[in-house]
């Protein structure tokens, strides 16, 4: 076995999964909560060590697996689904975690992350959204806002931003997440909820990088402004924030802010929420583009459905019961063959 794998998940701690590698992030970034909440976590799952790998593209995220005591690959740049799926489909026992930005995912890696989402590998995939492109300087990326000044845009872009999480919902994905990087103990409960799902765990995780879009989530991670601008939704919960003052209650199918300390509203006129009702999801998930309503947090959609990696071996299994093992070398010698002198 390994130097430091354990064998079993117990006895564990965040030092046991801290790699001697120097972090080489710009001082201040968000990714070190991030890395922070991941090795805290990791104990807590009673995993064994040797089981964990972490597998990331390309980007500032992409150092991630360096970081980590654990098995890892860096990968190419929005392929890390792909080398995830190959991973898990062969070796199902192993704990696989996929670390990607918003470039990384949804950009280059656009049909690599939707497909794994509809697949339904059972992975988490921690998609660190910045707004912007880190490791090359400072572009803007497909989640920058419109009229975002970059090297790249440099009178404004005029690109309509993916909100990930639709993205996600759109490719019908089985659990569906988002949290901040600088709320901690919200972070490491998500975290927790997208590996306990037994298929993908898509968790979108606001994260500051203050050297190129500093203070880009600020309104909703600030201590002066979160209240009214986050919203954390809890299932079979009513919809409120602004510490109770505020809800959100349905006009038909459309999302309406309400006021619940004049009278005319309550918490029971409030939208309770249900995270199996994908059309729920939907409209909630959506709630990115309107500046009266707040933005969701926690965990927005989860269900369950049979994973790829347990159809795959059970169709293995059933054909191989049907037609026997089968021979390869019989199989590549089979037909029409010929002799070069």
């Amino acid at each position: 076995m390994p130097p430091g794998m354990s064998g079993d998940g117990g006895g564990l701690t965040r030092k046991d999964f801290s790699s001697d590698q120097d972090v080489r992030w710009c001082p201040g970034c968000g990714d070190y909560a991030i890395l922070s909440t991941v090795q805290r976590l990791l104990p807590d799952l009673d995993v064994p060590k040797e089981n964990i790998v972490f597998i990331s593209g390309i980007g500032c995220s992409g150092r991630f697996p360096y970081y980590m005591d654990t098995y890892g690959m860096h990968s190419i740049h929005g392929r890390a689904p792909a080398f995830a799926t190959g991973l898990k489909s062969t070796n199902p026992e192993l704990d696989v975690w996929i670390v990607t930005g918003d470039g990384d995912a949804l950009s280059i890696g656009g049909n690599h992350l939707i497909h794994i989402l509809r697949r339904n590998l059972n992975t988490q995939i921690l998609l660190f959204n910045n707004k912007i492109y880190g490791l090359t300087k400072g572009q803007y990326s497909p989640t920058s806002e419109v009229g975002k000044v970059t090297k790249s845009t440099p009178y404004g872009s005029i690109d309509q931003p993916f909100n990930p999480v639709a993205v996600a919902l759109g490719a019908d994905a089985t659990f569906v997440g988002r949290t901040m990087d600088r709320d901690p103990k919200h972070m490491k409960k998500m975290m927790r909820a997208a590996h306990d799902h037994h298929g993908t765990g898509f968790l979108e995780i606001y994260q500051n990088c203050n050297i190129f879009n500093d203070g880009a989530f600020f309104e909703f991670t600030e201590k002066e402004t979160k209240s009214d601008r986050a919203l954390f939704v809890d299932n079979g919960e009513p919809l409120t924030y602004a510490n109770g003052a505020k809800g959100i209650r349905l006009d038909g199918l459309r999302p309406e802010p309400v006021d619940l300390t004049n009278g005319q509203w309550s918490a029971d006129d409030c939208l309770v929420y249900d995270e199996t009702n994908q059309e729920m999801a939907t409209i909630i998930g959506r709630m990115f583009w309107r500046e009266d309503l707040p933005r969701p947090f926690g965990v927005l959609y989860r269900v369950e459905r049979p994973t790829y990696e347990d159809l795959l071996h059970q169709q293995i299994e059933a054909i191989t019961e049907k037609r026997g093992a089968g021979d390869l070398d019989e199989l590549l010698r089979r037909g029409n063959t010929w002799e070069i002198d």
